[in-house]
């Protein structure tokens, strides 16, 4: 029986280079695979694209309300490749789920672990509720270590404000942080004391 996949990391961990890697082997050996993508994730359109420059136009572009399986026919899919799966509802996480069993359709999920307040996003707790298996894509934070956190920047402060998706309208950066600098530079906890006050 198939299986649901969900790879995830910090930014910046190659999950978009491996996604287009993955959807191009699947092709090159004659396979139908299906990239879909969430239309919350306005960057590149219709498209998927790496940092590295590559990039492929989507097969399914999925509002959150919609389902999968009524906007294609799964009998001619031989595999689902979905990017930015943090952006799924846990309905859609669910259908991919039971089209991996019912279908026999493996489907590798592609996404953030967690916002940039340090939360589980919405998909990305529902793929760790029922996927099959988990790979953790890994980066490194700026001090060498492994970057765990997603941190956002408005200039050169970090901040804990805003929505949870601002993909348009700010001008933030993301950064991928180890849990050490993102305690120090998000939380702004250096010591003890600054861990008292934190409480308050």
């Amino acid at each position: 029986m198939a299986k649901l996949y969900f790879k995830y990391g910090a930014m910046a961990c190659g999950k978009t280079t491996a996604l287009l890697q993955v959807v191009y082997n699947y092709k090159k050996k004659g396979f139908n695979v299906l990239l879909v993508k969430p239309t919350i994730d306005r960057k590149g359109g219709n498209t998927v694209t790496s940092r590295l420059g590559v990039s492929r136009e989507v097969d399914v572009l999925l509002d959150g309300n919609e389902s999968l399986s009524d906007k294609v026919n799964l009998d001619d899919v031989d595999s689902i490749v979905v990017d930015e799966a943090q952006f799924m509802t846990p309905k859609q996480i669910d259908e991919l789920w039971i089209i991996s069993k019912v279908y026999n359709i493996p489907v590798i999920a592609y996404g953030l672990k967690s916002n940039f307040q340090g939360h589980l996003f919405e998909g990305s707790k529902a793929l760790f509720e029922k996927a099959d298996c988990f790979d953790e894509l890994v980066t490194i934070c700026s001090c060498g270590k492994k970057a765990r956190f997603n941190a956002r920047r408005l200039g050169d402060e970090y901040t804990l404000e805003w929505e949870e998706v601002a993909i348009d309208g700010i001008d933030a950066i993301y950064e991928s942080l180890c849990p050490e600098c993102y305690v120090n530079k998000v939380l702004k906890i250096t010591d003890k004391n600054s861990f008292i006050k934190y409480k308050k």
